[in-house]
């Protein structure tokens, strides 16, 4: 099974370590470090389009982890893994 993520990326449902609401999680330091040190290391992909609401964590095979930013929120990305749809 596989979750549209936005912007034609699609992730293999296999590989989400986990689905983070980017307005909550943004005001933790740990957070804004993680994403800092990610963004350094060039292992951030940003398939918002807009203004991300999400950041997606995925395990891949040439990185330790991959961090996709999402225009969906965490409530409609769960609800498309969910269905199994690619909306």
């Amino acid at each position: 099974m596989y979750l549209h993520l936005g912007q034609n990326e699609i992730v293999p449902l296999s590989r989400i370590i986990g689905v983070f609401d980017l307005d909550k999680c943004s005001y933790e330091k740990r957070t804004r470090d993680y994403l800092a040190a990610a963004e350094r290391e060039g292992v951030v992909l940003d398939v918002s389009g807009d203004l991300p609401r999400s950041f997606v964590v995925c395990d891949h095979p040439y990185h330790d982890q991959i961090v996709y930013l999402s225009q969906l929120s965490p409530a409609a990305l769960k609800k498309r893994a969910e269905s199994g749809k690619m909306e």
